[in-house]
């Protein structure tokens, strides 16, 4: 990265401007990357949206979220398919669908984990998803 050298002619000058600039795309990154786990955890085209632009510079967070995100997807859309079948055969069963609200309740969990940076699996089924979905990175 080159630095700015201003007419002053100090040498420090141009290292502060460096280090500040270094620091500066650097919370960028940091800032964009926690944007993206927070966005992932949203519908669908959110975690499409977080994969592609955080792709090139993802870093651990990003990726763990991502991972955790699509792990709640495929689990809510297989507890859907199972409701809606046992819901076909014995009617007097619907209200299990009930039930799917505790996957809200991770999801929102997920989110307040990528707000806060922290790297913590979503309660009981994200232990699952931590080493799934090779191709996030």
């Amino acid at each position: 990265m080159l630095c700015r050298t201003e007419k002053l002619g100090k040498s420090v000058h141009c290292l502060n401007l460096c280090t500040s600039n270094i620091a500066n795309n650097l919370i960028n990154q940091i800032m964009n990357n926690k944007t993206l786990a927070i966005i992932s955890y949203l519908i669908p085209i959110g975690w499409i949206i977080a994969y592609f632009s955080g792709k090139e510079h993802a870093d651990a967070l990003l990726k763990y979220h991502l991972r955790q995100s699509l792990g709640l997807m495929v689990i809510s859309i297989v507890f859907n398919v199972i409701m809606r079948i046992i819901a076909a055969v014995i009617p007097a069963l619907s209200f299990l669908g009930i039930a799917g609200l505790v996957i809200l309740v991770f999801w929102v969990l997920g989110m307040i984990n990528a707000a806060n940076n922290a790297q913590k699996p979503v309660p009981f089924i994200g232990k699952m998803f931590e080493d799934k979905f090779a191709f996030i990175g």
